[in-house]
Order: C-alpha cells, then sequence, then structure tokens
C-alpha cells in the first residue's frame, strides 16, 4: 500500500517529516519498507502557461512556443506532438534540474534559442505505466488554469513523501487512506477529519434499477446508486496525482473516482454504463460451469460455479470483485452510471482471481475482506465526487438487497489479563484511552472493559488480539526490561541431539561440502523419487502450484535441482549437503516428519585440497563421507546392493544400521542424469534421527602410542559377489588386533575371467598397548585367508 503524506494530511494533520511519521509507523507494528520523495533531485520547475506555438524554420517535429512563467515569457523550442497555445504546462526554467541529474541550459535547437523545457511526466519520474494515456507521448498540460510561475512540483501535489506500507495479511484495514488515517491518529492522538459527502438528489433510483441477490452466501449485500447525465472529461489534477502516487493509472473522471474511492477508504467500486447493461436489472449469482464472460482486458473467460458474477438477469456483465465486462464498461459515450458497492465472499474471489489470472487492486481487498460499515459510505461519496467533477446528477435512494453483517465486534477484557500478558503497569484511564485512539468505543466495569471493535479491524476477535493493540499503541519500546525468574540452576545448553547434528555439519563442511537449504515442498512426481512407491504422500489443501503441492519425502530431488542451477552457472564442481525433515502421511492422523540427512557431489572433489589432489567424485568418495560419519558417532555401517529406479543398478547400496536399512547412497541413474544435464553425480540420504539415537554420545579415542600394522590381500570372486561379504569374513576372524579392513581397489579386465573380478582389500592391526610384530599377526592373516578360501575366495598371487 503506496500512503502519501499529503493525501493523509487530509484526513489527519500531524506536522512531522515523512521520515519520523515512517519510523513511528514501523515502531508500531506495520514496516515502511521505502518512502519515495518525488521532489528529490528537481530544483527550478514552474508552471508556464503557453501563450504561442509556430512551427520550427528547421525542423518538422519541433515548434517555437512562447511561455509565459510569471515573471518573464520565455522562448521554448519543444518537440511534443500535443503542445499548443492556451495550456498551462509544467516548465524547468534555465539552471534547473531533473531527476538523473539532467541540467537544464540556454540553447539553441537547429538554430533557433531555446530558454528551458516543457515536460513531461515522466521526466519528472513518474513510471511509463502511471502515466495518464493522453500524456503518455507528449507533455502533461494541467486541465485547470494554474498562475504561471507557481511551483510546479506543488501545483502536481508532488511536494510530498509517498510511504509503502509492507502490510501482513491480518492487516486489511490499511488499505486505505482512511484506514492508514486511523493509525496515525491512534499513534498521535489526533483527530480525524471525514471526507465530504452531501449529495444534491432527485427522482428515484428505483425508478431506474433494481438488484437481486439468488445465493447470499456468494454476496450478503449489495448496493447500487445512480448518476446521470454524467460529463466524461479528464480529472481534475489533484485527483489524476494522487491515484499516480498510489500506484494507480487515471483514465477519466468516472472510473478515477472508483479508484479513488478505492484508495481513500478500502471499499472497491465498480462503474457501470447504465445504458448498456441490457436490463433495468442486477442479479448476483454463482456461474454456470462452461458460462463465458469477456472480460475489459478483452479476453474471454470460461467460468465455473465457483465463481461469482454480477448479470443482467440473463448474461453475466462483470466477475464479482475482480474486473468488469466488456459491453457495460464505461467509455467516452457514457451519460448514465450505476455505481456497485457490495461484499462478495473473500474466497470465492481469491479463486477466481487465481483461475483467471486476473489480480487487481479491487480483488486484493476483497480478497482479504471488506468492512461492511465502509459499503455504503464509499457509495454516496463516489456519488459526491461525480456530481462535483462529472456534473452528474444523483437519483435519490441506495437500491440494495441483502443485508449488512454486524458493524462492530464485541470482546471482554480485563486491566490485569493486559498487564499480566505484557509486562506493563497500565490504569484503566490509560487502557480506555488506547481504546479510544483507536477508534473503539468501551464500557468500564471496575477492571473489566467490553471493547466495541468495528468491522474495520477484521483481525480483532479475541482478548489477546486487543492486548496486541495496547502493546504497540503504548509503545514496545516501553515495555519492562526484566531478568528471567527461575528457582533452578539447571544448565542451559545444547541438548546432545543438538551437539551430535552440530558435529555431523562439522564433518561434513571440513569434507568439503556446503550446506543446502531448499524448499519442503515439491510436485507429486518428486515427491515419489528416492522413496518406497507405497509411502502415503502428505498433499496440500490450497497449493500455490503443482511445483509446490506436497511434502518431500526425499531431500535429494531439490539438490538435484540445485546441482543443476549451479552447473548451468559454469559451476561443474559441486558439493552439498543438507539437513532437514521428510513427511510420510498417515491417512488422516498427523504426518510422521523424520529428520534426515542428504547429500550431492559431481565433478571434481578433494576433502584435502591443500594436498593438490583433486579427482573426480566416484562411489568410493561417496561411500568414504558415510564411512567418516559412522566413525564420527561411533556406529557400525553396512551395506548392501541397492535396487533403486532413480539410481544407477550396478552403482548403489543400502546403508544399514543394526540390519535396520537407515540410509542409501549411490550414483544417480544415467537416465535421472540426462534429464537434467548433469555428468557422474554422486547421492547419499541417510535416516539422520535413527542413526543420532543410536549411539548416546560422540565418542573420542585416545591417539595410540604404538604404530600399527597392515596388511594388502587380492582376492579373486565372483562378478557378482558383494565385496562387504569379504569385509564382514575378515572382521569376524579377529577382534584383538584387528581394527578395520576396506577396499582399496576392484578390477575386472584382462588376466581376469569374464565372470570374475579382483577385489584388494587393506587390512588393519593394532595393538594399543604394545609394538606389534610380525609373528603376532600372521596367525591372524593365515585365519583371515582360510576362512576366505572356504567362502570361495581365491588369493590372487
Amino acid at each position: 500500500m503506496l500512503v502519501s503524506k499529503e493525501w493523509l494530511n487530509e484526513f489527519v494533520r500531524v506536522n512531522v517529516p515523512v521520515e519520523e511519521l515512517a519510523e513511528k509507523i514501523t515502531r508500531s507494528g506495520i514496516e515502511v519498507e521505502e518512502i519515495t520523495d518525488y521532489s528529490k533531485d528537481i530544483k527550478n520547475l514552474v508552471v508556464g502557461h503557453v501563450l504561442t506555438k509556430e512551427k520550427h524554420p528547421d525542423a518538422d517535429k519541433l515548434n517555437v512556443t512562447t511561455v509565459d512563467v510569471g515573471d518573464e515569457t520565455l522562448q521554448i523550442v519543444c518537440g511534443a506532438p500535443n503542445v499548443d497555445a492556451g495550456q498551462y504546462v509544467i516548465v524547468c526554467r534555465p539552471g534547473g534540474r531533473l531527476p538523473g541529474g539532467v541540467k537544464i541550459k540556454r540553447a539553441k535547437l537547429r538554430g533557433v534559442e531555446s530558454n528551458g523545457m516543457i515536460c513531461s511526466l515522466g521526466e519528472l519520474g513518474i513510471p511509463k505505466n502511471l502515466v495518464p494515456e493522453e500524456y503518455e507521448t507528449g507533455i502533461f498540460n494541467f486541465p485547470e488554469e494554474v498562475t504561471p510561475g507557481t511551483d510546479a512540483l506543488e501545483a502536481l501535489f508532488l511536494q510530498d513523501g509517498v510511504m509503502e506500507f509492507g502490510l501482513t495479511p491480518n492487516r486489511a484495514d490499511a488499505m486505505s487512506m482512511l484506514g492508514s488515517a486511523y493509525e496515525v491518529s491512534a499513534l498521535y492522538e489526533e483527530e480525524i477529519e471525514f471526507p465530504e459527502a452531501e449529495l444534491e438528489e432527485s427522482g428515484q433510483a428505483t425508478d431506474s434499477i433494481a438488484v437481486k441477490i439468488e445465493d447470499l452466501e456468494a454476496s450478503p449485500y449489495y448496493a447500487a446508486r445512480v448518476v446521470q447525465n454524467v460529463v466524461i472529461k479528464s480529472s481534475p489534477t489533484w485527483m489524476q496525482m494522487r491515484l499516480i502516487k498510489a500506484g494507480v493509472r487515471p483514465i477519466n473522471n468516472v472510473v478515477d473516482v472508483s479508484n479513488y474511492v478505492m484508495m481513500e477508504l478500502g471499499q472497491p467500486l465498480h462503474m457501470f454504463d447504465a445504458d448498456q447493461i441490457g436490463s433495468k436489472e442486477i442479479v448476483v449469482r454463482y456461474a454456470n460451469d462452461g458460462e463465458k464472460i469477456t472480460t475489459l482486458d478483452d479476453k474471454e473467460r470460461v467460468l465455473t460455479s465457483e465463481d461469482i458474477v454480477i448479470t443482467n438477469g440473463s448474461q453475466p456483465i462483470a466477475l464479482a470483485g475482480v474486473m468488469g465486462g466488456d459491453f457495460s464498461e464505461v467509455t467516452d459515450k457514457t451519460t448514465n452510471v450505476v455505481i456497485e458497492s457490495a461484499l462478495f465472499n473473500p474466497v470465492n474471489v481469491r479463486k477466481t482471481s487465481r483461475q483467471t489470472g486476473l489480480r487487481s487492486e479491487a480483488s486484493s481487498r476483497f480478497e482479504k475482506g471488506v468492512a461492511p460499515e465502509r459499503v455504503n459510505m464509499a457509495l454516496d461519496r463516489a456519488a459526491f465526487l461525480l456530481q462535483e467533477h462529472a456534473e452528474g446528477n444523483i437519483l435519490a435512494g441506495i437500491v440494495v438487497a441483502g443485508e449488512l453483517p454486524e458493524l462492530e465486534t464485541t470482546v471482554q477484557i480485563t486491566t490485569d489479563e493486559v498487564n499480566n500478558l505484557i509486562g506493563f503497569d497500565l490504569s484503566n484511564t490509560e487502557i480506555k484511552n488506547i481504546f479510544e485512539r483507536l477508534g473503539f468505543d468501551s464500557q468500564v466495569d471496575g477492571d473489566s472493559f467490553n471493547v466495541h471493535v468495528p468491522s474495520r479491524r477484521g483481525d480483532i476477535i479475541i482478548k489477546e488480539d486487543l492486548i496486541e493493540e495496547i502493546a504497540r499503541i503504548y509503545g514496545y519500546d516501553e515495555l519492562p526490561s526484566t531478568l528471567p525468574v527461575t528457582n533452578t540452576n539447571k544448565r542451559v545448553g545444547l541438548t546432545a541431539y543438538q551437539s551430535k547434528r552440530r558435529a555431523v555439519k562439522s564433518l561434513l563442511e571440513g569434507l568439503g561440502l556446503n550446506q543446502a537449504i531448499t524448499y519442503a515442498l515439491v510436485s507429486e512426481e518428486k515427491a515419489q523419487q528416492f522413496t518406497k512407491q507405497t509411502e502415503e504422500t502428505v498433499k496440500l489443501m490450497m497449493p500455490m502450484s503443482a511445483d509446490h503441492a506436497v511434502l518431500r519425502q526425499s531431500l535429494l530431488p531439490h539438490l538435484i535441482d540445485a546441482v543443476q542451477y549451479n552447473n548451468a552457472r559454469q559451476m561443474k564442481d559441486v558439493a552439498l549437503y543438507e539437513i532437514g525433515n521428510v513427511f510420510h502421511g498417515r491417512g488422516t492422523n498427523q504426518p510422521v516428519e523424520v529428520e534426515q540427512l542428504a547429500g550431492i557431489i559431481t565433478g571434481q572433489f578433494s576433502a584435502t585440497e591443500w594436498q593438490g589432489k583433486v579427482e573426480p567424485v566416484d562411489f568410493f568418495v561417496v561411500k568414504g563421507i558415510v564411512e567418516a560419519l559412522s566413525e564420527k558417532l561411533s556406529v557400525q555401517f553396512a551395506y548392501e546392493r541397492a535396487e533403486l529406479a532413480e539410481l544407477h543398478p550396478g552403482r548403489s547400496a543400502h546403508v544399514l544400521l543394526n540390519g535396520e536399512v537407515v540410509g542409501v547412497i549411490g550414483q544417480l541413474h544415467p537416465l535421472v542424469e540426462r534429464a537434467h544435464d548433469l555428468k557422474d553425480t554422486y547421492v547419499f540420504e541417510l535416516n539422520l534421527q535413527r542413526i543420532l539415537e543410536e549411539t548416546s554420545a560422540v565418542k573420542y579415542h585416545m591417539i595410540p602410542k604404538f604404530p600399527g600394522i597392515s596388511r594388502d590381500i587380492a582376492l579373486e570372486v565372483d562378478r557378482t559377489r558383494a565385496t562387504g561379504e569379504l569385509i564382514d569374513i575378515i572382521m569376524q576372524t579377529d577382534n584383538k588386533y584387528l581394527q578395520q579392513a576396506a577396499v582399496f581397489d576392484v578390477y575386472e579386465g584382462e588376466h581376469i575371467a569374464e565372470d570374475k573380478k579382483s577385489v584388494a582389500i587393506r587390512m588393519e592391526f593394532l595393538n594399543p598397548d604394545d609394538t606389534l610384530k610380525d609373528e603376532d599377526i600372521q596367525p591372524i592373516v593365515d585365519k583371515v585367508l582360510e576362512n576366505l578360501t572356504s567362502a570361495g575366495a581365491k588369493l590372487r598371487g
């Protein structure tokens, strides 16, 4: 919401700089994200009256004008096609400046002297999409007389600061100038002045139009006024410029009035050409499936039964709360107008806006709910402005259907409830004063309040909402500073689980992986990847898009997207990890959340880059990372061949802990790599929650005082045999000196049968109490070879 301080002063006068006002509003709970100063960098800008215009003697597209600027008459060469004698225009005099550091000097254009510049709105920094169409390709000229020499910024109402409110969804009340004025009034204890709406009526509106609501759920209240004999023309300058500062493009006086009142009061209106509606009846109903309407943007829309339409009794003439139809729109030929002001079901307006792709200032307000107290007020205000600025004749009475909902909500609260929750020590008088500043009527009975909250504050329903209002108006800065009160000496710090998780992150980052944080919402397709297909997914009822419709069951799909994104930007070596929750459905019960750890590596990788050894990533790099993790957490993993559709069939394995599958490692399937334009990419994903629960603490081992001994063996085994089986046989042979066994090479090819492979294994021996000798370990090695031979392995020479 863009809030002009100049416009705000029409409602509540606060004589402080806009920066100070913005700071106070921000501290009260509405963030002012930006302040736009339209006068910045502009100097020596005045109003000029064009006295004469003649063609340039040496340029077809230039005109030579004489312009009265108050104290002198200037000759100015102008290239705008719409400049003409009699106009009141914006002139930057010699020595002046325009936004962007543009300096205006006396100059000769094609041999003719030019003393200054006649300006367009764009040259003053007004965005092109907000400039009225009639001035889009030329200069701006005032629709009314202005004294020459007047400060042009003041005449254009641009001697102003415009605040951009960053509103949260619950503060729909501040989506209007009047709503913003209530906020400022409460903060500064200043009275609000309401806009004028004294009507001169004649005849009867009911003779010209009737309204009917077929379904009160769609629209509980619909009201209309009729204004006849309007004259279509440009709006006055003050209205055009206030709309521009609010981010709305001026069109003509009738359309501008509807937009002006919406920005002023927060109640969206719609103007129908009464003679083009097609009947004297307006009917509000739900659309029929497949029904069509051509909207103001000249696009045909196919409707559903969830859309609310305004009809002439037979065919739609507008999409309720979103956009009008083409044949009933106000044009230059319009003379009679029907003004619509209504309440529509916010959910249906939201669905229509989303289904049609039409987002407007009106729909954004209807979606959040408008205040019933403003519906008729906005009608009267719009009729008044048409009477004043379009010469309209107002027919007497408001034509209505339905009933307005309650205009206020009563909330009960006590002084103790206020002070106990926020820590203040406010009296009844102070609390009642805050309610009065907010515009809430209240009755006091001892320490109890009955507070009547107007419908404009639809976010205030319960006593906690009222307490929040009291706190922010009294001032969050006034909250007392106190130390926590405790009767225990309980130590504060990380839990055991948090400590272990932090150790995991430290290890992975030390190994060269970077942490990633990805979105928990995925598409239905991605939710099924890297999981058992029988797992039930958790779907959102109203997703933002099909790509974010289901809660994830694996961290890997979005990590793959992250690698693809980096690769596309010339980052070929990527190593990422993520710790996050996945979600498994349980029917109508709360889904199960499990914290998992996943990693992905592609390209060149080295955990010890200082050594200068950088090699392409392979399966054993990823397995080494998982092994390092198991060593850090003092758990023992086992591995078995895995078959997952998204992983390479010969380079993937399940990770087991005490016989239970707790994760998977492997290379992405070539089809998956090709689909994401990736080179060889390896991944792992572990049930971190289950693994951390398995160990009570991270264990540390003493650095051995005595050297260890290693022995390497090469075995010839069936090509299909899992190397993990060989490791298990070796480790079961001895538990005194044999510390670990690991595969360091697998060979298939020349000198090996086609159905065989060579597996090289290194065994590590250590006696923590003495130096090992060959005679100590040789019996163990012999026993290992005996067991391996019995299991079908053959020792290679």
